[in-house]
């Protein structure tokens, strides 16, 4: 009989927030600092809020324009690449105690860890070891951290959602038995991993609330409702995970597709959000050229400002798998032109490239000149290449340089937020 195993997830607690008190020397749980482009206007999005905010009912990813007015409180502009080495620090700590094999980098700030080999080498319990890690986190890297342990990957997630926050050492541990005598009846259910707001109000159609009530649905009814999904879900409400970190490691996904989105730093015209659209495809094909990939269909969404006004998408499928800068804009555009509603602010974009394969699948319809299309794959690559020597601004298009474009600013983004390359590191 195999022994029972110990995983750990681990959370740097209110990350981007944190690292900007670490660098200014501050208490996160006794400062009031959020992590917000202030650039944008007061309705910028907090990617960040100390635990000490959020303990004054400030909630994360909130708006600058919704923390009540006599809270005060610090604001510092995004630093994504500073964020980024805080990151690989920490990983550097999980690696002084476990192989790479037994590492999964869930998110920047969220890791899974198979502690099971490691118990008896660290001579130490689960818990033990857990809070070691946590503590030496908070020496080297002044990060605060939450875990949470299971026995398989599922609990240890549940243990660090819903358990740690309960715990004085911000420490949760969870075993099926323990799940179920402690969670069944734990209700929001979309405090559960996986548990969206969509499958809840599916859930609630047939009065459960529950994951108690979920395990009592007949399966024949679960996978009426929800497919194969159903599975997962029944899997999860009796604390049942049989995927491992080796089993993450080793999936290789079927399909493949590029995607880019942007929220607009302000209310965009129809005219003006076209322009941004065609930089995302161009900039969506030097993607596909650099990874040697080519796409067969283009989907686009358009959003539009304070929600007045239901999104559209649209897809259009190419008469052949390319990855031309040319093409995918024309086809970009022609969907945006035929779906933008001229009369509404544009506040969201979205382009998608699918139908992605190796760039030994590219082709040409009938209406391609192939001479052409080989010579501005040549040119493509060839700006592709000082990109990568010179840095991506070191060789733009006209389109970029127009006053309503946003790749140019971008090029110097992490994530899709600020790099803070200018700000120094420990000047806080």
């Amino acid at each position: 009989m195999e022994k029972q195993r110990a995983y750990f997830c681990i959370d740097m607690k209110s990350f981007y927030a944190s690292v900007e008190c670490a660098e200014r020397g501050l208490d996160p749980f006794r400062t009031n600092l959020v992590v917000a482009d202030v650039t944008r206007g007061k309705n910028a999005l907090c990617l960040a809020v100390t635990p000490r905010l959020k303990a004054q009912g400030v909630r994360n990813r909130c708006r600058l324009s919704e923390i009540p007015g006599q809270i005060r409180y610090e604001v510092a502009p995004p630093r994504m690449a500073l964020y980024i080495e805080y990151a690989a620090d920490i990983y550097s700590v999980y690696l002084d105690h476990f192989a790479p094999e037994d590492i999964h980098v869930y998110s920047i700030d969220e890791t899974f860890l198979d502690a099971t080999a490691y118990l008896a080498l660290e001579r130490k319990d689960a818990r033990a070891l857990a809070k070691a890690l946590l503590q030496e986190i908070a020496a080297r890297c002044h990060i605060p951290a939450t875990a949470g342990i299971g026995t398989n990957l599922y609990l240890a997630k549940i243990a660090l959602d819903i358990t740690a926050k309960h715990s004085r050492e911000h420490v949760g541990y969870l075993d099926e038995a323990l799940y179920r005598e402690t969670l069944w009846t734990h209700r929001p259910i979309t405090d559960f991993w996986m548990v969206a707001a969509g499958t809840a109000r599916r859930l609630a159609r047939y009065g459960v609330f529950d994951m108690r009530g979920v395990t009592q649905l007949p399966e024949e009814l679960l996978y009426r409702s929800f497919g194969r999904n159903a599975e997962l879900l029944i899997d999860h409400a009796w604390g049942r995970e049989p995927c491992r970190i080796s089993d993450i490691k080793n999936y290789r996904s079927k399909s493949r597709s590029v995607s880019f989105t942007q929220i607009l730093p302000r209310d965009y015209s129809a005219a003006e959000a076209r322009t941004v659209l065609h930089e995302m495809a161009r900039n969506g094909a030097e993607s596909l050229m650099k990874r040697g990939l080519v796409c067969g269909k283009v989907c686009i969404y358009v959003g539009y400002s304070r929600g007045e006004t239901a999104p559209g998408n649209a897809c259009l499928r190419l008469g052949a798998k390319s990855a031309l800068a040319s093409l995918l804009s024309e086809a970009a555009l022609r969907l945006y032109d035929r779906i933008a509603l001229r009369d509404r602010q544009v506040r969201r974009l979205g382009i998608f490239l699918e139908d992605v394969s190796d760039e030994s699948c590219e082709g040409y319809d009938l209406f391609t000149d192939p001479a052409a299309a080989e010579r501005e794959g040549r040119a493509q690559r060839a700006v592709l290449e000082i990109r990568q020597k010179y840095g991506k601004n070191a060789a733009l298009s006209g389109i970029n340089y127009l006053p309503e474009g946003t790749q140019r600013e971008r090029n110097g983004f992490i994530g899709g937020h600020r790099a803070g390359y200018d700000d120094k590191r420990g000047k806080g």
